[in-house]
C-alpha cells in the first residue's frame, strides 16, 4: 500500500504530535500484515525556497529539484518517528525503492524525478511495488467541482473517473510547488496500471479507515 501524505502535514512550525499519530497508524498496519509505502510531500519548506528562488527567476526544473530536497527532509522526518519500523534511508531512484522493499520495513521518501509531483512519484511507486491501494492523503476529504475552501457550495465526489479526474486537474498550471490534488502525470499512470486509488483527508483515522476498503473520501475509478 502507497500513503503519500501532504505536505500540509510538514507545516511550520511543525506539529510533531499530529506527526507521531500518522506514525502509530502506520505501524498498526505493519502489525495488520502491510507494508506501507510513506511518499512526503514538500510543504511549506519547500514553497518558501521555490518562491524566493522563482523570484530570482529561475528555471522550473531547478525549482522541482529543490522541492524535491524539501520533500526528503520531510521524509527524514517521518524515518525519525518511525525508528526501527522505517527503513533507514531515504530513497532517491526507483531502484533505491525496490531494494528498500526487501527489507519488509515502512519505506518513505519524498520526490523521485523533476517534473514529476510526489503524487505522480507516489503513483510510479505503487506500479512498481504491485500495490493494492494508492491512498492520496490530502489537506481536503477528497474531490470536489471545485475549490471547497472558496466555493462553499462545491460538491464531492464518493467517485470520480479517471478522465473526468484529468479534465478537473487540468484547469490549474503545472508548476513547481503547486500539485495540490493529482496532476495529469499521475493521473496517466493509474489510469494505465488500473490501480485502486483513494483521495481523504489526511488524519490517522481517515488513512486506517481507508486501509480497512471503507468508503472515505472520494474513489478514483480507472476509464476502461
Amino acid at each position: 500500500m502507497v500513503i503519500k501524505l501532504s505536505g500540509s502535514t510538514f507545516n511550520v512550525p511543525m506539529d510533531l504530535d499530529a506527526i507521531k499519530n500518522l506514525c502509530n497508524t502506520f505501524i498498526f498496519l505493519v502489525n495488520d500484515g502491510i507494508q506501507p509505502i510513506i511518499v512526503t510531500g514538500g510543504g511549506a519548506v519547500a514553497r518558501i525556497y521555490i518562491d524566493a528562488v522563482r523570484a530570482l527567476k529561475s528555471d522550473e526544473t531547478t525549482l522541482d529539484e529543490l522541492g524535491i530536497l524539501a520533500s526528503r527532509l520531510n521524509a527524514r522526518i517521518m524515518i525519525a518517528c518511525l525508528g526501527s519500523m522505517a527503513y533507514p534511508i531515504v530513497p532517491t531512484t526507483m531502484e533505491e525503492v525496490s531494494l528498500a522493499l526487501t527489507s519488509d520495513k515502512i519505506v518513505v521518501l519524498g520526490g523521485l524525478y523533476p517534473g514529476h509531483s510526489t503524487n505522480a512519484t507516489a503513483a510510479l511507486v505503487a506500479e512498481k511495488a504491485c500495490a493494492d491501494l494508492l491512498i492520496n492523503a490530502t489537506d481536503v476529504d477528497g474531490v470536489y467541482s471545485d475549490d471547497p475552501k472558496v466555493n462553499k457550495k462545491a460538491e464531492r465526489f464518493a467517485k470520480i473517473d479517471t478522465r473526468a479526474l484529468f479534465d478537473l486537474v487540468n484547469r490549474s498550471p503545472m508548476m513547481a510547488g503547486t500539485y495540490d490534488l493529482m496532476d495529469p502525470l499521475s493521473i496517466k499512470i493509474i489510469e494505465r496500471s488500473k490501480m485502486k486509488a483513494r483521495i481523504i483527508l489526511c488524519s490517522p483515522k481517515t488513512i486506517a479507515d481507508a486501509a480497512k476498503g471503507l468508503p472515505i473520501g472520494t474513489e478514483v475509478v480507472v476509464n476502461i
